[in-house]
């Protein structure tokens, strides 16, 4: 199923055609993929070029994939479950450069999962980030070190029918995707004013 993106103006194709599906086939993703999906991330922008992004990777099957799997909430393990890639993006507040709190480091890594998100859908994958994890089950399960925190979670995979999810959760799927206008989101002059982009 595909739900492309009812954008004004052009965009990339790979922008558009990007969501969040919570549907996974069973089917595992080459290793291959996964390191250009790394390679892509390992590129993005970052304050100092820090790169304070780390990530946790489990595959189905695998010990670390189990640990993902028991760090979310329940309303997450109804449809992750059958996701063959899990990923734990972890930051580094510390600047390797200054040895200070960087206080971008939440952003930069946020950016590398957008690079890493426009990689797996060039690459023909999807995925569903979440927040709903325990931060304190992943900091203890994987002894992750107290300069570092763990900030969201990614299901990745290949897409299947949404009928193959509970009802709940397919009627969630099948829904209609919205975004709020520019003029909400883009100002000049002062906050709220909306910038004249025409």
């Amino acid at each position: 199923m595909e739900k492309p993106a009812n954008t004004l103006l052009e965009i990339h194709p790979v922008l558009k055609k990007r969501w969040s599906p919570r549907a996974f086939r069973d089917q595992a993703v080459a290793k291959d993929q996964l390191q250009r999906i790394f390679e892509a991330a390992r590129w993005a922008p970052s304050s100092h070029n820090d790169q304070p992004w780390r990530f946790i990777l489990g595959t189905k099957g695998d010990d670390t994939w189990n640990k993902l799997y028991e760090c979310m909430v329940d309303f997450n393990r109804k449809w992750a479950g059958n996701a063959p890639v899990l990923l734990l993006a972890v930051g580094k507040k510390i600047s390797d450069k200054t040895g200070k709190d960087n206080p971008v480091f939440m952003y930069d890594v946020g950016q590398s999962m957008a690079y890493i998100t426009f990689q797996l859908e060039h690459e023909g994958l999807v995925a569903h980030q979440m927040g709903g994890f325990s931060k304190d089950r992943a900091t203890e399960l994987f002894s992750i070190p107290a300069d570092h925190a763990p900030l969201v979670m990614m299901a990745i995979g290949y897409q299947d029918a949404p009928d193959t999810l509970p009802a709940d959760f397919a009627k969630m799927e099948k829904a209609p995707r919205s975004r709020k206008p520019i003029g909400e989101l883009v100002f000049s002059g002062s906050f709220g004013k909306a910038a004249k982009l025409d």
